[in-house]
Protein backbone atom coordinates (compact mmCIF):
# COMPACT_ATOMS: atom_id res chain seq x y z
CA UNK A 1 0.00 0.00 0.00
CA UNK A 2 1.10 3.62 -0.61
CA UNK A 3 0.77 6.26 1.96
CA UNK A 4 -0.62 7.97 0.13
CA UNK A 5 -3.83 5.86 0.22
CA UNK A 6 -3.85 6.01 4.26
CA UNK A 7 -6.29 8.26 6.24
CA UNK A 8 -4.99 11.72 7.05
CA UNK A 9 -4.88 10.54 10.90
CA UNK A 10 -2.27 7.92 10.47
CA UNK A 11 0.31 8.16 12.94
CA UNK A 12 4.18 8.68 11.28
CA UNK A 13 7.17 8.08 12.37
CA UNK A 14 10.11 9.47 10.58
CA UNK A 15 13.56 8.47 10.93
CA UNK A 16 16.49 10.76 8.66
CA UNK A 17 19.52 9.65 7.82
CA UNK A 18 22.77 11.02 8.52
CA UNK A 19 24.23 11.08 4.97
CA UNK A 20 22.46 10.65 1.44
CA UNK A 21 21.41 7.03 0.49
CA UNK A 22 22.74 5.68 -2.95
CA UNK A 23 20.30 4.24 -5.76
CA UNK A 24 21.63 0.83 -4.69
CA UNK A 25 20.83 1.26 -1.10
CA UNK A 26 18.01 3.06 -1.70
CA UNK A 27 16.63 0.06 -3.63
CA UNK A 28 17.96 -3.21 -0.83
CA UNK A 29 16.08 -0.38 2.27
CA UNK A 30 13.16 -0.53 0.17
CA UNK A 31 12.99 -4.34 -0.68
CA UNK A 32 13.33 -4.90 2.89
CA UNK A 33 11.02 -2.55 4.29
CA UNK A 34 7.97 -3.65 1.74
CA UNK A 35 8.74 -7.42 3.55
CA UNK A 36 8.69 -5.69 6.95
CA UNK A 37 5.73 -3.79 6.10
CA UNK A 38 3.81 -7.15 4.75
CA UNK A 39 4.27 -8.89 8.19
CA UNK A 40 4.00 -6.14 10.38
CA UNK A 41 1.43 -6.67 13.08
CA UNK A 42 -0.08 -6.10 16.90
CA UNK A 43 -1.34 -8.66 18.73
CA UNK A 44 -1.34 -10.54 15.71
CA UNK A 45 -3.25 -7.70 14.04
CA UNK A 46 -2.18 -6.97 10.62
CA UNK A 47 -1.38 -3.16 10.42
CA UNK A 48 -2.54 -0.76 7.84
CA UNK A 49 0.56 0.36 7.33
CA UNK A 50 3.30 1.73 4.24
CA UNK A 51 6.65 2.63 4.28
CA UNK A 52 8.16 5.66 2.37
CA UNK A 53 11.63 6.41 1.63
CA UNK A 54 12.10 9.75 0.43
CA UNK A 55 14.58 12.06 -1.12
CA UNK A 56 17.25 9.20 -0.60
CA UNK A 57 17.58 10.59 3.13
CA UNK A 58 14.29 9.61 5.16
CA UNK A 59 12.77 6.32 6.73
CA UNK A 60 8.97 7.37 6.86
CA UNK A 61 6.14 4.51 8.42
CA UNK A 62 2.95 5.42 8.64
CA UNK A 63 0.23 3.33 10.05
CA UNK A 64 -3.84 4.10 10.04
CA UNK A 65 -4.89 3.10 13.49
CA UNK A 66 -8.78 2.96 13.04
CA UNK A 67 -8.55 -0.89 12.48
CA UNK A 68 -5.42 -1.83 14.53
CA UNK A 69 -3.20 0.26 16.93
CA UNK A 70 0.55 0.25 16.93
CA UNK A 71 0.95 -1.58 20.19
CA UNK A 72 4.21 -1.03 22.31
CA UNK A 73 5.49 -4.32 21.12
CA UNK A 74 4.57 -3.68 16.86
CA UNK A 75 6.46 0.01 17.74
CA UNK A 76 9.23 -2.32 19.12
CA UNK A 77 9.72 -4.22 16.05
CA UNK A 78 9.84 -0.76 13.52
CA UNK A 79 12.56 0.21 15.53
CA UNK A 80 14.19 -3.03 15.67
CA UNK A 81 13.97 -3.04 11.69
CA UNK A 82 15.37 0.62 11.81
CA UNK A 83 17.94 -0.36 13.72
CA UNK A 84 18.94 -3.29 11.89
CA UNK A 85 18.98 -0.71 8.76
CA UNK A 86 21.54 1.25 10.35
CA UNK A 87 23.75 -1.35 11.22
CA UNK A 88 23.49 -3.04 8.00
CA UNK A 89 24.30 0.12 5.65
CA UNK A 90 26.47 2.30 8.46
CA UNK A 91 23.97 4.60 9.10
CA UNK A 92 22.52 7.09 11.67
CA UNK A 93 18.91 7.16 11.92
CA UNK A 94 18.03 7.84 15.77
CA UNK A 95 19.86 11.34 15.49
CA UNK A 96 17.48 13.97 16.36
CA UNK A 97 19.93 16.70 16.52
CA UNK A 98 19.94 16.35 12.60
CA UNK A 99 18.72 19.23 10.90
CA UNK A 100 17.64 18.74 7.20
CA UNK A 101 17.55 21.74 4.94
CA UNK A 102 17.17 22.82 1.30
CA UNK A 103 19.63 24.69 -0.29
CA UNK A 104 19.97 25.84 -3.84
CA UNK A 105 17.89 22.90 -4.57
CA UNK A 106 19.14 20.45 -2.45
CA UNK A 107 18.89 18.73 0.48
CA UNK A 108 21.59 19.62 2.86
CA UNK A 109 22.02 17.58 6.34
CA UNK A 110 23.79 18.88 9.28
CA UNK A 111 24.00 19.08 12.88
CA UNK A 112 21.63 21.55 15.13
CA UNK A 113 24.78 23.23 16.05
CA UNK A 114 25.88 23.40 12.64
CA UNK A 115 22.86 24.94 11.66
CA UNK A 116 22.84 27.55 14.40
CA UNK A 117 26.12 28.90 13.00
CA UNK A 118 24.51 28.42 9.40
CA UNK A 119 21.82 30.92 10.90
CA UNK A 120 23.92 32.99 12.88
CA UNK A 121 26.04 33.73 9.78
CA UNK A 122 23.10 34.22 7.59
CA UNK A 123 24.17 31.89 5.36
CA UNK A 124 20.35 30.17 5.71
CA UNK A 125 17.65 32.54 7.15
CA UNK A 126 14.11 32.22 8.36
CA UNK A 127 13.02 31.66 4.98
CA UNK A 128 15.33 28.47 4.92
CA UNK A 129 13.13 25.25 3.87
CA UNK A 130 13.24 22.49 6.65
CA UNK A 131 12.38 19.24 7.48
CA UNK A 132 9.89 18.65 10.49
CA UNK A 133 10.27 15.11 11.28
CA UNK A 134 8.15 15.56 14.89
CA UNK A 135 4.85 15.58 12.86
CA UNK A 136 2.42 12.93 14.24
CA UNK A 137 0.31 12.30 11.61
CA UNK A 138 -0.54 11.69 7.75
CA UNK A 139 -2.12 14.87 7.37
CA UNK A 140 0.51 16.84 9.30
CA UNK A 141 3.17 15.09 7.16
CA UNK A 142 1.77 16.53 3.67
CA UNK A 143 1.22 20.20 4.99
CA UNK A 144 4.05 20.97 7.83
CA UNK A 145 7.02 18.44 7.23
CA UNK A 146 8.57 20.56 5.31
CA UNK A 147 8.36 24.20 5.63
CA UNK A 148 10.32 27.75 6.31
CA UNK A 149 12.94 27.89 9.58
CA UNK A 150 10.44 30.65 10.90
CA UNK A 151 7.35 28.09 10.86
CA UNK A 152 8.52 25.37 12.34
CA UNK A 153 10.13 24.39 15.47
CA UNK A 154 13.45 25.49 14.12
CA UNK A 155 12.44 28.64 14.77
CA UNK A 156 13.56 28.62 17.91
CA UNK A 157 17.12 28.56 16.61
CA UNK A 158 16.48 32.13 15.54
CA UNK A 159 18.92 34.49 17.29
Amino acid sequence: MKYQELANHSRVWIYQSNRKLTDREVSEIEGNADEFIANWNAHGASLSSAFALLHHTFLIFFVDESLAKASGCSIDSSVGFVKHIEKSFNLDLFNRLNVAYEQNGEIELTSMSNFQELLKNRDVNENTLVYNNLVATKGEFESNWKASVKDSWHARLLT
